[in-house]
């Protein structure tokens, strides 16, 4: 019998692309489209339009269609979850349940919230495909071994801060660290980055050691080539199989016209 997956969708490229994946291995979609989605009605079998601060509508939408499971997807706003106003009580419970929106406790509210429903909280790497890629060099240009030491000090230091749950990049030139991700976001803290740190600037990027794939999947994708060729940037490196790529052939071709060696690396080998 064909089971639903109930998809809450952010906005990006990778809500239509987990929809696609998730047909293609059988499920029925439902998306649920939060702000700054894009039309999914190609992608999902049932579309509803969904408010981050009303979340009654989202758990009767669930029951509606008789959800087996859900996935998070897309990029949801933390500012905007900050800033939420008048919200229904639903939402009320759940932030409450959350304390301080952190990953861990966000993801622990809405786990509890979906187990009450008897809906499973799906790990995204199920929807994933051939996004999350293996270590090696995908640009033309590789990385010279100064800026493979600055790639060593990029991962210690955003491991670090990924451990410690406030980013998951960091911008380093010569060792020193020109910008670490907080609120904004990869890409605003990519631009901040290269502009402090000038041309030859190296962006890196991990997932925390005790990351929960449920909440979210760290990612780059064009938007982030486009910030770092901008400022001069010399090397993007993601963490191998832990960072989405998104778009892969175009953020690999955007990284060969600006010469911007791309390259997955093993962190704890590296």
């Amino acid at each position: 019998m064909e089971q639903t997956l109930g998809l809450m969708c952010g906005a990006g490229t990778l809500p239509a692309r987990m929809a696609g994946e998730a047909r293609r291995q059988g499920w029925r979609v439902v998306a649920f489209a939060f702000e700054g989605a894009s039309d999914l009605a190609a992608h999902a079998d049932r579309v509803f339009p969904s408010r981050i601060g009303e979340m009654g509508p989202v758990i009767a939408g669930l029951g509606e269609e008789r959800v087996a499971a859900v996935a998070l997807s897309g990029r949801f706003s933390m500012p905007a979850l900050l800033r939420v106003e008048a919200a229904d009580a639903t939402h009320a419970r759940i932030a409450a349940a959350a304390g301080a929106l952190v990953d861990d406790n966000l993801t622990a509210a809405l786990e509890g919230t979906l187990a009450s429903l008897g809906i499973e909280f799906l790990d995204q790497r199920r929807l994933l495909g051939d996004w999350l890629v293996p270590s090696g060099c995908r640009s033309a240009r590789a990385p010279s071994e100064h800026e493979w030491e600055d790639v060593r000090r990029g991962l210690a230091v955003a491991r670090l801060v990924a451990d410690a749950r406030v980013g998951q990049t960091v911008v380093v030139r010569r060792g020193a660290v020109s910008a670490v991700e907080a609120v904004e976001g990869t890409t605003d803290a990519v631009r901040r980055g290269v502009a402090l740190a000038g041309p030859g600037a190296v962006v890196v990027k991990v997932a925390a050691r005790r990351h929960d794939f449920r909440f979210d999947v760290p990612a780059v994708g064009p938007d982030t080539l486009d910030a770092a060729a901008a400022g001069g940037a010399a090397v993007v490196a993601v963490e191998a199989g832990r960072v989405l790529v998104l778009d892969l052939e175009e953020t690999i071709a955007r990284a060969d016209r600006a010469r911007i060696a791309f390259v997955s690396v093993d962190a704890e080998s590296a």
